[in-house]
């Protein structure tokens, strides 16, 4: 009985997965700029590695393949938003980006300042 509830759950996992990914897939043709689409493309990534674990996990039941996952988890918790970070930075700094949709812009000052202090 247990069994069958944990496939279930696996099963609810890898299909709310696929329904992440179909959103970021979505949102990264359909957003306007180029921060937008890296909005898009990064926070379901997260969450849906998330569930895919839980759902290896489920279906496996077993601690040391569990413990195998939390590494890929961590890790591309870790570099997933630094690669994000610096994807949009160089959207900004090439001008691949909304102006009318940017509410705050904190880049902006920092690059002037750098580059007035290169001069």
């Amino acid at each position: 009985m247990i069994e069958n509830v944990m496939d279930v759950l696996a099963l609810v996992c890898v299909l709310a997965a696929t329904g992440f990914s179909v959103a970021a897939g979505i949102g990264i043709l359909r957003f306007p700029d180029a921060l937008s689409r890296l909005h898009a493309a990064t926070k379901p990534q997260i969450f849906g590695l998330l569930l895919i674990i839980a759902a290896i996990a489920l279906d496996q039941r077993s601690w040391v393949t569990l413990l195998s996952l939390i590494p890929v988890f961590v890790f591309q918790s870790l570099t997933a938003p630094v690669a994000a970070h610096m994807v949009g930075r160089a959207a900004y700094r090439t001008g691949k980006y909304d102006t009318e949709t940017l509410l705050v812009d904190e880049l902006g000052p920092a690059i002037e300042r750098a580059n007035s202090e290169k001069e």
